[in-house]
């Protein structure tokens, strides 16, 4: 059914929805692009017209008008590395004049295109994303760049055209977490993480195989575990982990909340840490410095990230430079070595 053209501006979220393409495809369309075939083009305008779509021109003299407003998606808000984000984002924000629109993705690919459409349609002037657990096609990012709105990407990242990434430098922060281990004795290192195809974890993967290779020791595929990273998931690989023979000497998890419940799982079937197994995680959550024994893990300033986000983001927005040429912004790690990993020597 066509939109009421006197209260409803249509998108082209709308058009591409009723006729079950990628909004990519309808911008091109609109814009004769060599790349969709003349029928589809066809059909596309043919939909536009009905539905009352109004011009390219008309909707980018609309988006000159700035809303100071930016948006942003993560996936979810429930981790303190996240909470201190969107602190850091706000503050700097604020104090420039702007307000900050947050969703959640909740790690689906699905509901991230649609927070994407929301943030569209709330002409916001700048989008800023941490990706979603199974984001692996970004078409729905295309509308946004193609109306030259500035897109930043955080923490997980997608390289993608004409955008920036701030990110850490999870590589070094993996190495130096599984170097430490090396340097305690352990040479049976499980390493817990989740989705590869996420830069954060294909990096601390790396950083881990690097530090074994650095030792002579070669990386075993059944010390390698993913998972969701949750409470949960953790419990479910100290249960594998008790079933591997020999028993791990030591362990890496790419978040803290995992590595305390499997360690907490482990203590309760007899394994002491870390005498029989050191653990490292990652994220220097407040709850790490309060177990039994307090966590080794990598800190790094999400409060920090995020102020670095909003002033690159604004300094696009004000013409003192173009986020596309930064490309990559890569921020300091550090381990932080308590109980959790240290063998007596």
């Amino acid at each position: 059914m066509p939109a009421d053209k006197n209260n409803t501006e249509v998108t082209i979220y709308d058009i591409a929805e009723a006729l079950d393409v990628s909004p990519s495809t309808v911008s091109r369309s609109l814009k004769n692009h060599s790349s969709i075939s003349s029928d589809t083009q066809q059909k596309v305008k043919e939909q536009a017209k009905e539905m009352g779509y109004r011009s390219n021109i008309f909707a980018k003299n609309l988006r000159r008008k700035k809303t100071n407003t930016l948006g942003v998606i993560v996936p979810k808000l429930n981790s303190n590395f996240m909470s201190s984000v969107i602190a850091g984002m706000e503050k700097v924000a604020n104090e420039n004049g702007y307000n900050l629109i947050i969703s959640q993705s909740l790690e689906t690919a699905q509901k991230e295109a649609s927070n994407v459409e929301t943030m569209f349609e709330s002409r916001v002037d700048g989008l800023i994303v941490s990706l979603a657990y199974d984001t692996e096609d970004y078409s729905h990012f295309d509308p946004i760049i193609e109306n030259n709105i500035p897109l930043v990407f955080f923490d997980r990242v997608a390289y993608y055209k004409s955008a920036a990434n701030i990110i850490i430098d999870n590589f070094k922060a993996g190495q130096q977490a599984v170097t430490h281990l090396l340097k305690q004795g352990c040479k049976r290192i499980v390493h817990m993480t989740s989705n590869l195809a996420r830069n954060v974890y294909e990096d601390r993967f790396r950083g881990y195989k690097q530090a074994l290779e650095d030792y002579d020791i070669p990386f075993d595929p059944k010390y390698l575990i993913q998972n969701d990273l949750s409470n949960q998931a953790g419990q479910q690989a100290a249960q594998q982990i008790l079933s591997m023979d020999p028993l791990p000497d030591g362990l890496f998890v790419a978040n803290d909340t995992c590595a305390i419940a499997c360690m907490s799982t482990l203590q309760d079937h007899g394994i002491k840490i870390p005498e029989d197994i050191a653990v490292v995680g990652f994220n220097n959550d407040p709850i790490s410095s309060f177990v039994n024994p307090k966590l080794t893990t990598i800190n790094y300033h999400g409060n920090e990230m995020g102020k670095v986000v909003i002033r690159n983001l604004i300094s696009h927005l004000n013409g003192d430079n173009n986020i596309a040429m930064t490309n990559t912004i890569i921020l300091n790690a550090e381990l932080i070595i308590r109980e959790s990993s240290v063998k007596a020597s």
